[in-house]
């Protein structure tokens, strides 16, 4: 669930702005995993912009620690959101982690990397949900390693359901600054996209794995 209307439609802006999202209906994306897309996010690029980056780090920062209080740690998804999970523990002043899609095959073969203790509280920060199946991997490693995952704040989400689906499933509570509904809110209202466009891309969020441009 988004954590403010207004937040969710200056970051799908900002987000637009600095062409993290790309929305081409006629011309689609094709994922690694196959699908076809007319969007992409790469929310990285946030991270080049000095004012867009700290805004999505002091709102993710402000509402963290007024939902869950101030964590023992703060833990980023590699690789996407090591950057703005950096961010967000450096203003809050509590240490950070990230985790690997899996462990390491040489060396330490850490999944976690950086210090933790067992019982420690712990909120993941990640870039982007799409099924969620990434940022649920790595709350099952902070939990075998005995940490208490008390919440996820994410910047962006596809809203898909079977991503609701998943982290309800674990029990788990996702928050997001954006999300897709409130993204083509603002690509309409600034006429980023066309009404025609505004049909396209919804009928591909209903079913993103078996649509098609044609």
């Amino acid at each position: 669930m988004i954590i403010d209307k207004h937040i969710a439609r200056q970051t799908a802006k900002a987000l637009l702005q600095v062409n993290a999202i790309k929305l081409q209906p006629k011309e689609p994306f094709t994922w690694a995993s196959g699908w076809k897309s007319p969007i992409y996010c790469d929310n990285r690029v946030v991270l080049s912009f000095p004012p867009i980056r700290n805004y999505i780090r002091e709102e993710m920062a402000k509402f963290l620690e007024s939902h869950y209080g101030k964590p023992d740690v703060i833990a980023g998804v590699a690789t996407g959101a090591i950057g703005i999970g950096m961010l967000v523990a450096e203003y809050l002043g509590v240490p950070f982690i990230y985790v690997r899609p899996e462990a390491k095959s040489h060396g330490r073969q850490n999944q976690i990397e950086g210090y933790v203790e067992s019982g420690q509280n712990v909120v993941v920060i990640e870039d982007l949900i799409s099924t969620g199946k990434s940022s649920l991997n790595a709350v099952k490693a902070l939990k075998e390693a005995n940490l208490t995952v008390k919440g996820m704040i994410a910047i962006f989400s596809y809203g898909f359901k079977i991503s609701e689906e998943n982290f309800e499933k674990e029990h788990l509570t996702l928050h997001t600054l954006s999300n897709y509904d409130h993204l083509l809110q603002e690509a309409a209202a600034t006429n980023y996209i066309s009404e025609n466009e505004i049909e396209t891309l919804s009928k591909w969020n209903a079913n993103p794995s078996d649509w098609n441009v044609n």
